[in-house]
């Protein structure tokens, strides 16, 4: 769950740090207080998009920082963490956002860098944030398929991914089948270019590993002075006359002639010949390499005018001659290829149709997981509706496909078109009143029946993808009486699986929390600032009677609010 939030100019907060318990947490307060600009903070930390404009007036930066805890080492964010190579140790994980004034966003979990993208991967599985923006999406059928896949998601991963892969390689060899079958003029050119650059790179004769072999030997032929000096140096140090090596002799023959003395003269006498022989050869290493080096203008020249050559190459083919090889195979093979278009063009026909029997294969074992989820969350959706006073409701998931008219080949039936999500096209149906026939939810479904499907949605989601935090940001907007009861104890249930945040302004909701916060906006050094505060009981009967009658509190309110909570109270003993 998110336990700790700390977050410093942003927007019109200044600093604020805030603890969160288990449960429901729902905040309140007036329109413009800075409720939702909490929930934009959390959903920066979970890798929602940024922009210069949440950064607070005047200052250079906006920082957030969330601390989450983990009760389970099956939790999916271990498994993120692996593949990250992130440690998450203490079962914490902390997420850390920076948007600079001029654009910069910086990204950390547990202290290391990451990118926006890990970020989000790392948020995906921590924080499952439902606005009403959400609930729009649930608008259009394309998203349908997707809220689907999140019912099972371990299973229906599993099987997309291995749909996923043969559908690219599909997705491949049809692009290269279309490269060399469409175009006879383009083809022709791509053929003209790649026999000018295999000729031109065959007259260069490139050998594995030449370009390092030649930088080293330019290397001793330009410092030849150099070199030489030092070997000579080093030589001359070590023998002849009153040099290394005979100091070296003196020092052996002293302990030598009295090693029957005394065992420790006699140990190192035999260490210091060991030494003395070591030495002696090393010089005249020395002296047979300086023997060897020859000065050679011309081969310099030679080897600068080769390498001269190479890096123009390189400009063109790769950076190393061995990637200009590699290189030189690769044309070679598009030439025999294009060289050859007829017989390739049939070997691709024959790789297409077999791998797009493994993709339909794939995408069939998908669609049979996929009915059996919509079965089950059908049966799970009308039960969670049932409690949201659409027990009349009819709810249905329709599959659809479409003809592969391309690959028809006369085929009877015809192949069904595959993409991206297999060959289903999802769509969600409702009747919400007996007698009516189903349609799409576009069409049917009010305001406050799509907040009630989406809820029901995620109470079902909740359960499966043990998602540490699930916030809801103005779910309850267009509800009212005994439906806006229904969805508060439905928000109640929810929070017995998973940590809920819940921005409301509905005193139902608000009467459900197990820690109620406060927030307001203040006017401090001429600049508005928002602050939270966690309400006491007696408070949070006042901010209830509030959220019943408007600004004036009455004792009126004030009874209906003890006993809203006396009523919650006994609703969450039975939940």
């Amino acid at each position: 769950m998110l336990t700790e939030l700390s977050i410093h100019d942003f927007a019109i907060i200044d600093e604020l740090s805030l603890t969160f318990h288990e449960g429901l947490t729902v905040l309140t307060g007036e329109t413009g207080a800075g409720k939702s600009i909490i929930i934009d903070a959390v959903q920066l930390l979970a890798g929602g998009r940024g922009s210069v404009e949440f950064v607070r007036h005047g200052t250079k930066k906006a920082e957030i920082e969330g601390l989450f805890s983990i009760d389970s080492r099956k939790h999916p964010i271990y498994k993120v963490g692996r593949n990250y190579g992130i440690e998450i140790s203490d079962n914490m994980v902390v997420l850390q956002r920076t948007i600079t004034s001029g654009g910069k966003s910086i990204c950390r979990v547990n202290g290391k860098l990451v990118t926006l993208a890990i970020l989000k991967e790392f948020g995906r599985t921590l924080i499952d944030i439902h606005s009403q923006h959400e609930t729009q999406a649930l608008m259009e059928p394309e998203n349908h398929i997707d809220l689907l896949d999140l019912y099972d998601p371990e299973v229906i991963n599993q099987a997309k991914l291995a749909y996923h892969q043969i559908y690219e390689r599909l997705q491949t060899l049809r692009k290269r089948y279309k490269e060399l079958s469409e175009n006879e003029q383009e083809v022709a050119h791509r053929l003209d270019l790649l026999t000018f650059q295999m000729e031109e790179l065959e007259q260069a004769n490139l050998i594995p590993n030449e370009d390092d072999t030649l930088e080293e030997e330019r290397s001793n032929l330009a410092n030849y002075d150099r070199i030489y000096v030092g070997l000579q140096d080093a030589y001359n140090a070590l023998y002849g006359e009153q040099k290394g090596i005979e100091w070296l002799s003196m020092s052996l023959r002293a302990l030598e002639d009295n090693k029957n003395y005394d065992p420790f003269m006699a140990k190192k006498a035999e260490e210091l010949a060991n030494h003395y022989y070591m030495v002696e050869e090393l010089s005249y290493d020395l002296r047979n390499y300086s023997d060897t080096l020859q000065h050679d203008p011309d081969r310099l020249n030679e080897i600068e005018s080769r390498l001269n050559e190479i890096n123009r190459l390189k400009k063109k083919y790769g950076s190393t001659v061995n990637e200009i090889i590699d290189y030189m195979g690769k044309i070679q093979e598009e030439i025999e290829e294009i060289t050859n278009k007829d017989s390739h063009l049939y070997k691709l026909e024959n790789q297409i149709d077999e791998t797009k029997q493994d993709a339909y294969l794939e995408a069939k074992q998908l669609h049979d997981i996929r009915k059996k989820a919509a079965g089950d969350l059908t049966k799970e959706i009308h039960y969670e509706l049932k409690d949201l006073y659409l027990e009349k409701a009819t709810f249905s998931i329709a599959f659809a496909s479409k003809e592969d008219v391309e690959s028809d080949n006369g085929i009877n039936p015809p192949p069904l078109k595959l993409h991206k999500n297999g060959f289903d096209f999802i769509t969600f149906l409702i009747s919400t009143n007996p007698g009516e026939p189903l349609k799409e939810l576009n069409k049917v479904a009010s305001g406050g029946e799509l907040s009630r499907i989406m809820l029901a949605l995620k109470k079902i989601f909740a359960k499966h993808q043990g998602v540490t935090s699930v916030i809801f940001d103005e779910v309850d907007t267009g509800v009212s009486g005994r439906v806006a009861q229904a969805i508060a104890e439905k928000i109640g249930h929810v929070s017995e699986k998973s940590q809920v945040l819940c921005i409301t302004h509905l005193p139902q909701v608000a009467a459900m929390a197990d820690t109620h916060n406060l927030i307001e906006k203040v006017e401090k050094d001429n600049r508005t600032i928002t602050y939270v505060k966690e309400l006491s009981k007696d408070e949070t009967i006042d901010e209830l009677s509030r959220m019943i009658t408007g600004a004036k509190l009455t004792e009126t309110a004030r009874q209906h609010a003890k006993e809203m909570l006396i009523l919650a109270d006994s609703i969450k003993q039975k939940i």
